[in-house]
């Protein structure tokens, strides 16, 4: 079907969702003066705000304190008694939602600059948006340029007697009140990972399911098993190479039966989490009536274009990296290239979106943090490197904080200070990880890094000694026989 452009447009740039990637492609859109209408049909702040990253990770803070407690000995600290009350810590998780709320909030918007329709969002044709508000009025917007942030949802396998019996999700986990007893969480990946701990550490008896051998399956297996070893450590029941089969009732019993090595169980739970992955928002606005092209994700060239030139996606709708710093990324090309496009020509065309420095963390205990390549994927891609490590039982900050475990993984172009990616497990690993994407960003070789001073006693400092361990690795022979030569002449 062919359309026609209207030959006025009401505005420059139309953004659908109001998640973090329609947020910051909205707030340059109003910084630089464009004309710019943001519609979100839920929440404010997208799944990052309300269902996952800020209600994670303020779960997981709550989660750590008690494992402290539980560790008081470790301290010097004879006991330390902490009672939980599960209601209380999920209405601080909603209390911390609400407080970071105002970030992303309609108000805010609005006096940045950005119309703001609460409503559902549907393309009409490659120019027109046709809301229909909550109040049930509809209205017809045109834009020069449109950009789809719709976002992501969690992917629900079909199971037999999954939906029958009832699960929760990283979208509704955050609702209940009543703490799981028996939880059984289904993936092994971030997602499911942190829950798992976070929900055992509570207090629920946790048992987590994996197809795969091992947990964390994108990480390298000492990483994967340094984190299972310390869920089993913690009374985390973890099955890999196992495969959920269907879920089934006998009185107010429910089962899992999962099938391992051609053999059969049965698992009583209390609830199921389901935490296998999240798929793309893909119906319900229009994609396919009007013929934008999608798989699993809106299907984006190197500008995030769809198959029409003025159609934007980035975000998790558009991966292929379901990250929140990941999808402001994006969000920054998709605002540029839709705005500035004749100017654009002037130096030689769009921009082409940048995925080679994208670092992520998994928030477990062990934290797990990486940027660029892992052993994993160099050996996949058959790409050359060295490997240097240090371990964390050795820095005096994780010795003092009785903290000493966990690893740094640096991978080098062979015989070069080159950086091709870093893994760290340990504490505050999201963190200290910083240093490396600054350094593989601005082409920062591990020399520069091991001149640069770090404080004592730090858990940065792990960087500084990673690299000294390369260049212990990397010590000229010939320099230090002429040296040692030179030495004993000046002593005579």
């Amino acid at each position: 079907m062919s359309h026609e452009a209207p030959k006025k447009f009401d505005r420059n740039l139309i953004v659908i969702g109001g998640g973090s990637a329609g947020l910051v492609t909205a707030y340059i859109a109003a910084a630089v003066k464009a004309k710019v209408t943001l519609i979100e049909r839920g929440a404010m702040g997208g799944d990052c705000l309300n269902t996952g990253c800020v209600p994670s990770k303020a779960i997981i803070r709550t989660a750590k304190l008690l494992d402290n407690a539980r560790r008081a000995q470790e301290f010097g600290i004879k006991s330390l008694r902490a009672d939980v009350d599960f209601a209380q810590v999920m209405e601080r998780v909603q209390r911390v939602v609400k407080a970071i709320e105002p970030h992303d909030s309609v108000e805010r918007y609005t006096g940045l600059g950005v119309e703001v329709l609460q409503g559902e969002a549907r393309l009409v044709t490659p120019w027109s948006v046709e809301v229909t508000l909550h109040d049930g009025k509809k209205q017809t917007l045109t834009a020069r340029d449109i950009v789809i942030a719709a976002g992501a949802e969690p992917f629900v396998p079909p199971i037999p007697g999954l939906k029958e019996h009832g699960y929760l999700t990283s979208d509704t986990v955050w609702e209940i009140r009543e703490q799981p007893k028996r939880l059984v969480v289904l993936g092994g990946g971030p997602i499911g990972s942190e829950l798992t701990q976070a929900f055992a550490r509570l207090g629920s008896k946790v048992t987590q399911i994996e197809m795969l051998p091992r947990i964390l399956p994108r990480e390298d297996v000492e990483i994967a098993e340094m984190v299972m070893k310390r869920f089993r450590a913690e009374g985390i029941d973890v099955r890999v190479g196992t495969k959920a089969k269907s879920v089934v009732r006998e009185g107010d019993q429910k089962y899992l039966v999962v099938e391992k090595d051609g053999r059969d169980e049965r698992l009583p739970f209390d609830q199921i989490l389901v935490a296998v992955g999240r798929a793309a928002r893909l119906k319900g606005y229009g994609l396919q009536e009007l013929g934008v092209k999608t798989g699993k994700t809106v299907e984006v060239n190197e500008f995030l274009q769809t198959n029409f030139e003025n159609i934007y996606a980035c975000g998790d709708v558009a991966g292929p990296y379901q990250f929140t710093h990941t999808a402001s990324h994006m969000a920054w090309y998709c605002a540029v290239n839709a705005l500035f496009g004749p100017l654009l020509k002037l130096r030689g065309g769009k921009f082409k979106v940048d995925y080679s420095v994208i670092p992520w963390a998994t928030f477990t205990e062990p934290e797990v943090a990486r940027v660029g390549l892992n052993e994993l994927e160099a050996k996949e891609k058959k790409i050359p490197y060295e490997l240097t490590t240090f371990d964390l039982e050795e820095l005096d900050r994780a010795i003092a904080d009785e903290e000493a475990h966990g690893v740094v993984k640096v991978l080098t172009v062979p015989g070069k200070d080159q950086i091709l990616g870093v893994t760290i497990a340990g504490e505050h690993a999201g963190d200290i990880i910083a240093e490396y994407v600054l350094a593989m960003r601005h082409r920062i070789g591990l020399n520069k890094i091991l001149g640069t001073i770090h404080i004592y006693p730090t858990l940065a400092e792990m960087n500084k000694y990673a690299a000294g361990n390369w260049k212990k690795a990397h010590a000229p022979e010939g320099a230090l026989k002429f040296l040692e030569k030179f030495h004993a002449w000046r002593r005579g």
